[in-house]
């Protein structure tokens, strides 16, 4: 069989199981109203969880910042591209969360994919025990494969299990490493019980907060401030192209910490620096976090999350328990679930349909992200459209 024959006779087979993805094209800014594939679409598929992403104060920070600092970097962070943007923005990103990082420091990457592959990779050692929840992110798991270090995988949440774990582990370093927020059901890990597992053993734990930064906490330090977690041990990934609506993410830990991910972190070393206007404009969205207006927005998503959870009136799929924007609807069938996306889609609506391998077999869904953009008018409309659709589909 010739190669690009095995290629498409497995594609055949993603079809067959209802697995194959496909990309959509928008031409519009990102936001509750879109067009996509050429359509109007109100669309519960992004994360800009505060609304940020076209907001006029961001956009003018981005043109300034390409108006000072040009389009690209030109070289890596060590070589000379790293700029007084990049520079002011780790050290604002830093000050914001010195509450619960003591000594903090911060440290900007172009994705939160190389974030956390760059710490693991860095942190990791042959005589490392890495302690890896089950459900976490891909970037997690394939930093971990990465490290060299001896990967041990505990149960969801499971604090019990892992405690077992970490008293039974001779490793010279032993690390922790989950989701804070899990992406595909919305729950929160508990990670006090976590961090205090981890100062008990002298293990790190490294938290990886993409959909909890900016939006967890009374002034957006995601679950640093929403769990009251303070420690030398913690070692902070924020994603910057969720909630603060620009990209790239961070590291934030004790200054030792960031001072060897300098040194050793491959995924920060061997790449060109992010674009220095996007960390201007950055500068603005983490003011816009940590103000009013970002207070206003948290508690708006707050309450438009309520009124889902309110008026969906589900009998047979199951929405899953989150307190968080990301609100999954188990189906569980593959054809199933995309069949109510496609009903959805005809009706105007842009909710994502998530299958295997993202989460486990049996379990396909509709992953619903709200956005302090959306209004009531758009919940009321998905809501009624999802109770429909369900009664019709079972």
């Amino acid at each position: 069989m010739m190669l690009i024959d095995r290629l498409e006779q497995e594609l055949r087979q993603l079809d067959e199981r209802s697995l194959r993805r496909r990309r959509k094209i928008v031409s519009t800014a990102c936001g509750p109203h879109v067009d996509m594939d050429g359509r109007p679409m109100l669309a519960f598929a992004s994360n800009d969880y505060l609304g940020l992403a076209a907001h006029p104060r961001i956009a003018e920070a981005l043109r300034a910042g390409v108006s000072r600092y040009g389009a690209g970097s030109g070289a890596s962070h060590l070589i000379s591209g790293h700029s007084q943007a990049h520079a002011l923005l780790e050290e604002k990103l830093a000050d914001f969360l010195s509450p619960h990082l003591p000594s903090a420091r911060a440290l900007y990457f172009c994705t939160g994919y190389m974030a956390n592959i760059g710490v693991l990779s860095a942190l990791g050692q042959r005589d490392t025990d890495l302690f890896s929840e089950t459900l976490n992110h891909a970037s997690l798991i394939d930093g971990a494969r990465l490290s060299r270090a001896n990967v041990r995988v505990y149960p969801h949440a499971d604090t019990a299990a892992l405690a077992g774990m970490l008293a039974a582990s001779e490793a010279a370093t032993k690390i922790v490493v989950t989701d804070s927020v899990f992406s595909m059901d919305g729950n929160i890990a508990p990670l006090a019980e976590l961090l205090a597992l981890c100062e008990q053993h002298g293990a790190w734990l490294m938290v990886d907060d993409a959909h909890g930064f900016g939006v967890l906490g009374e002034q957006g330090r995601g679950v640093l401030e929403h769990a009251a977690l303070r420690s030398p041990n913690l070692i902070y990934i924020g994603t910057l192209g969720k909630a603060a609506g620009v990209g790239g993410a961070f590291v934030a830990a004790h200054a030792t910490v960031i001072e060897w991910l300098v040194q050793r972190a491959r995924a920060y070393i061997y790449t060109t620096a992010a674009p220095p206007a996007l960390a201007h404009a950055l500068l603005t969205a983490v003011d816009l976090i940590a103000g009013d207006e970002g207070r206003e927005r948290r508690a708006r998503l707050q309450a438009l999350t309520a009124q889902l959870q309110d008026e969906l009136r589900l009998r047979h799929w199951k929405l899953l328990p989150s307190p968080t924007p990301i609100q999954p609807v188990v189906i569980g069938a593959n054809d199933a679930t995309l069949a109510a996306a496609a009903a959805l889609d005809r009706q105007g609506l842009w909710v994502p349909a998530i299958r295997p391998p993202t989460v486990p077999p049996d379990t396909a869904r509709l992953r619903i992200t709200l956005s302090a953009a959306h209004t009531a008018r758009d919940i009321t409309q998905l809501a009624t459209a999802l109770n429909t659709i369900e009664r019709t589909q079972t």
